[in-house]
């Protein structure tokens, strides 16, 4: 006789299922359907960034952003402590672009997201109408000023965001790291655009947007977790389209522990819990893969049991290798063994991400209420 945790193991496996299965097709019809193409665009940009800290890959990501093939465009860069080893490299960028490059230092938090806070001191200084707010942990194409300003020439649409992997992992954490990027990450915000009618967020890693587009939807706010989030949210209340381009970003976030990863993915997991709501709680249907081994243990390894196991583990690596070759990542076929340790931790984390409201964040534990306002942990 079936038992109460089969039947619960059995549901969570054909939900994964189909949720593969939709992960594979819309990440086949976004990348297939659209061309990612750059345009003659005229317009100044001013790309704002703020950062805090190096790791080895910061030279390579920040030159990157300050040598776009593009005809008028500024870089500005926002420090909070003016003793941040990334003024070291700031300098060096400002001498090489002295007409196009600017850092401030020293700016004093206008509140407890210090991303944002920088920002905001960046958008006052910044001379053009079109923004676009950049992460430091990526490295972008030449093209790339181009690609993201395109969209923005229909007027319709208020922002363009895009998503980023690391291709080349040259570790194990570094993999688990782009795994989720790849394969969980871009598929489930397709699946969420799709039931949404449209994209109603943004990704914090890059958003172009305009001025006149920010102020109209309330500008930044500089005491929230997930404000990418929530200002494209915001700007899609105000009317406009979020574009959600199929360029993809080269992420570059440098070597990490395990722990890093860990206290990052927690802190988006809580992150969806708050701005998501009951939907994060419906996400235990990702990770069928890792129920596969209780079913088979509480079934007694039955045929039946055995045939929706392999099944799922099929779909899954199906849905894996489109996600690979849409992105074009191939050196990730290496680290494929690893995708039952990304799942297992995926799960660790999304089960725990249920719970609490505590996050690390930039160097600090934080307090996140309702709607993603935080606060400090006292």
């Amino acid at each position: 006789m079936i038992t109460f945790l089969e039947i619960f193991c059995l549901i969570i496996c054909f939900g994964s299922v189909c949720f593969y299965l939709a992960c594979a097709i819309y990440t086949l019809l976004f990348f297939t359907n659209k061309d990612c193409k750059s345009e003659n665009n005229i317009e100044p940009v001013s790309i704002l960034v703020s950062v805090k800290g190096i790791d080895e890959k910061s030279w390579d990501n920040w030159f990157s952003l300050c040598n776009q093939n593009y005809p008028d465009y500024e870089v500005l860069f926002g420090v909070t402590d003016k003793d941040d080893p990334a003024i070291v490299i700031l300098e060096k960028l400002v001498k090489i672009f002295p007409d196009r490059v600017k850092y401030y230092s020293d700016l004093v938090p206008l509140g407890v997201n210090l991303k944002d806070s920088n920002l905001s001191y960046l958008l006052e200084k910044s001379q053009h109408e079109i923004l676009i707010f950049a992460d430091g942990d990526i490295k972008v194409s030449p093209e790339y000023i181009r690609f993201l300003t395109a969209p923005l020439k229909n007027h319709q649409v208020g922002a363009v965001t895009c998503a980023y992997i690391l291709r080349s992992p040259n570790s194990l954490i570094a993999a688990l790291a782009s795994f989720g990027r790849c394969f969980d990450f871009l598929p489930s915000v397709l699946i969420a655009r799709a039931i949404d009618f449209g994209l109603r967020f943004a990704i914090g890693v890059t958003i172009a947007t305009s001025k006149s587009t920010l102020l109209e939807s309330g500008s930044l706010h500089t005491s929230r977790i997930g404000s990418d989030y929530n200002l494209g949210k915001r700007i899609a209340l105000a009317g406009y389209q979020i574009y959600l381009s199929p360029y993809v970003l080269d992420w570059n976030p440098g070597s990490e522990g395990i722990g890093q990863l860990y206290a990052r993915e927690l802190r988006w997991a809580r992150t969806i819990r708050y701005n998501r709501g009951s939907i994060y709680y419906g996400m235990i249907f990702c990770y069928g893969t890792v129920f596969c081994l209780p079913l088979l243990i509480l079934s007694g390894f039955t045929s039946w049991a055995v045939a929706i196991c392999l099944t799922v583990i099929l779909v899954r690596y199906a849905q894996v290798l489109v996600s690979i070759f849409c992105m074009k990542s191939p050196k990730l076929l290496l680290w494929l063994w690893a995708l039952p340790l990304r799942d297992l931790l995926s799960l660790v984390i999304w089960v725990i991400g249920c719970f609490g409201k505590r996050i690390y964040w930039s160097g600090r534990f934080l307090s996140v209420e309702g709607d993603g306002l935080i606060s400090p942990w006292e």
